[in-house]
């Protein structure tokens, strides 16, 4: 159950609230990182998953010299 919320939470993101980003912000990774949060729910499950999301999400700065590219 909790994994189905999660994910309608982040299809709600990518269909409502990312296509109003302006088109200059462009992930730096590979997959996105909404993309990377739901493969990571539907293999770990929920509370797993979103750790994994969160450590990704934590990256997401200039500042990281980690690779662009990967996956859960």
């Amino acid at each position: 159950m909790l994994n189905r919320i999660c994910i309608a939470l982040i299809r709600f993101y990518q269909i409502v609230i990312s296509p109003i980003k302006p088109k200059k912000v462009k992930c730096r990774f590979h997959p996105t990182c909404s993309n990377y949060s739901l493969m990571a729910i539907k293999k770990y499950g929920a509370i797993q998953g979103i750790k994994k999301t969160w450590a990704r999400l934590k990256k997401c700065n200039p500042y990281n010299r980690d690779s662009a590219i990967d996956y859960p």
